[in-house]
């Protein structure tokens, strides 16, 4: 299991913000939505670049290049071109502070 990775203060993401950070060698989105904080994998899986530079539409990240669609808060692809969901990590908030971790070798 890999250890939680401080991220920053929770207050410091505003509403439809993001940030991105290193965890384990993994380039990680998080998104404030609605309140929540969500964390996915800053990579569009049709074509491998980034996603979090483009636009927020409610829980939805569409890709800068081609458009496809993914929610933040699953992770589910929602629109071609892209066919396979982006991998979600968990979040949390421990002592004010936002931190993020990689389960996906748990």
């Amino acid at each position: 299991m890999t250890d939680w990775i401080d991220v920053c203060d929770a207050n410091k993401l505003a509403e439809k913000e993001n940030i991105i950070v290193d965890v384990d060698g993994a380039e990680v989105a998080i998104f404030k939505v609605d309140g929540e904080f969500y964390a996915i994998e800053d990579v569009c899986t049709h074509d491998g670049a980034e996603i979090a530079s483009g636009i927020l539409e409610g829980d939805e990240i569409i890709c800068p290049r081609h458009g496809a669609r993914f929610c933040v808060k699953t992770g589910a692809v929602k629109c071609a071109p892209a066919y396979e969901n982006v991998d979600v990590f968990p979040i949390r908030i421990e002592n004010g502070r936002l931190q993020v971790r990689d389960n996906r070798w748990d």
